[in-house]
């Protein structure tokens, strides 16, 4: 009852200030003219916004925007003006998507509302869910069901946590499993438009950075020759003033076609040393297209880089120094989850999730940009047992690492509040650890056997190193599990070495 008073509040007291032509010209940045304007106050103005949801203001926008579209077909000549006049378009003239939903946040967050939104007895949750701008792995997930992709809740709880972790992470595993379209579809719910990302497939030829940064023209002092991937235009466009909330983001398609050292040297040592990346010396160049160039670009904060990795004949395996900066996530398909598709297979619509997820934009950056760590005793005794077992392979972890894991399981923590420790740790290990592991069967036959032991309840190395066989004939039935997703990928990886001789983290 009381959330339902709240929302009748919310929505009468929106639609009174919204009323008042000082904020209703501020949502068209200044563009309606007074005959527009009352134009539209007389005749589409009342009626609409007594219809929004404060809950749910996307949805609110849509049904909108459906009438909008409706009303245009009339051809009216003062629709025709407004719609000019505004310079959206019909039906995007109306409202404005991004402008409705950020106001109807900032009217919510003012101090004064939120005061009184609270005099009527509601939780916290409750002013959670009317605001509806609290970044949410789920409403992605739901939007991905709704669009027909088949990702697991659990697959994009770890593919968020880790973008906000670190804004480099490595989709790694079976080709078309949907590792670019994860990619793609985060990126298309939740920017505002299309130049807040970038497809890039990497081409075998990368030898250095001109495919991504380009290079001065050596023949015109002032020209600068941008490359066709559109890279650096998405990061000056990142940095442009009033940018700074938006999030930008670069795939990287076949990430390794080419030697990822080569042609992304500059950006992994600038992502940890917060330096710039020196494009050129002397006069400032403009490129072909007339934007200015400047001498040095820096890494802008609100940048992540999605990259997607096959492995065959044509690919290059992945130093440890470029592991060590990203969250590695592999895709796999399940026996169920192929027989599901199968049975009621579809094709994709983007559609349904573009732009859904704009209003917790800004909440996904926060997050990104807090770097506390949490303590946590129970996941820091597991990580030392860890070290100490990758250490005589040399595939030990050092502090950077170590910060990086505590990070993601606060960030796992913050997006999923009951997740337990050792699911945070499960994740840590795969995420972190095992993808820096390769080598003979000489090499890591005990270590994986050790490995895997650590990922059990109420078992000591030796004891399982001695069971191991049978235990493995039998599947490993009965056996308590701390790391299931950690302790599946190491018994996949120790038969890999006892078949081949050989194995590694990365598969085909």
């Amino acid at each position: 009852m009381a959330l339902e008073v709240a929302d009748n509040f919310i929505q009468d007291s929106f639609v009174e200030w919204f009323n008042n032509p000082i904020n209703f010209r501020k949502s068209y940045d200044g563009l309606v003219t007074t005959k527009v304007l009352n134009f539209w106050n007389e005749n589409y103005f009342d009626g609409y916004l007594f219809n929004i949801d404060p809950k749910n203001p996307e949805h609110s926008v849509n049904e909108i925007e459906k009438l909008i579209s409706l009303k245009s077909d009339q051809k009216n000549n003062e629709w025709n003006t407004f719609s000019y006049a505004t310079s959206r378009g019909v039906p995007k003239a109306v409202l404005g998507k991004n402008n409705y939903i950020k106001f109807l946040q900032e009217f919510i967050s003012q101090e004064s509302n939120l005061k009184k939104i609270s005099n009527l007895k509601l939780n916290k949750n409750e002013i959670s869910n009317i605001s509806g701008n609290e970044l949410s792995y789920d409403a992605f997930h739901k939007k991905t069901q709704e669009s027909k992709l088949n990702f697991s809740s659990s697959l994009i709880l770890r593919f968020i946590a880790s973008l906000t972790s670190k804004p480099f992470v490595i989709l790694s595993g079976l080709s078309g499993s949907g590792k670019t379209k994860i990619a793609q579809t985060f990126a298309q719910w939740i920017c505002e438009d299309i130049n807040q990302y970038k497809i890039v497939p990497v081409g075998a030829d990368w030898t250095n950075r001109e495919p991504l940064l380009g290079y001065p023209n050596g023949l015109v002092s002032k020209e600068y020759i941008t490359p066709d991937s559109g890279v650096i235009h998405l990061l000056l466009e990142a940095i442009k003033k009033g940018n700074e909330s938006k999030p930008f983001f670069l795939i990287l398609d076949e990430m390794n076609l080419s030697h990822v050292e080569r042609y992304f040297a500059d950006f992994l040592s600038i992502m940890e040393s917060n330096d710039t990346i020196k494009l050129y010396t002397g006069d400032i160049r403009q490129s072909l297209d007339g934007l200015q160039i400047p001498l040095e670009i820096y890494w802008p904060k609100n940048v992540f880089i999605i990259g997607t990795v096959n492995i065959d004949e044509t690919t290059y395996m992945f130093s440890p120094k470029v592991l060590d900066r990203a969250n590695v996530i592999e895709f796999r398909i399940t026996d169920d989850e192929i027989e599901n598709f199968l049975v009621s297979p579809s094709i994709p619509d983007l559609q349904k999730l573009k732009g859904q997820g704009i209003a917790m934009a800004e909440s996904f950056l926060s997050i990104a940009f807090q770097n506390n760590i949490v303590e946590n005793h129970n996941i820091a005794k597991e990580l030392v047992l860890f070290f100490k077992q990758l250490q005589p392979v040399g595939a030990e972890f050092g502090y950077r690492a170590a910060t990086e894991i505590l990070q993601l399981a606060t960030k796992l923590k913050t997006l999923e509040p009951t997740i337990k420790d050792n699911d945070c740790l499960d994740i840590a290990i795969m995420q972190k650890l095992l993808p820096k592991l390769h080598g003979s069967r000489s090499k890591l036959v005990k270590v994986l056997i050790a490995l895997s032991s650590l990922c059990l309840e109420d078992i000591t190395i030796e004891d399982f190193e001695k069971k191991f066989d049978d235990l493995h004939k039998n599947n490993f039935e009965g056996i308590s599990v701390k790391y299931p997703i950690s302790f599946e990928k190491l018994i996949r990886m120790y038969k890999n070495v006892l078949a081949n001789g050989f194995t590694s983290y990365a598969e085909a």
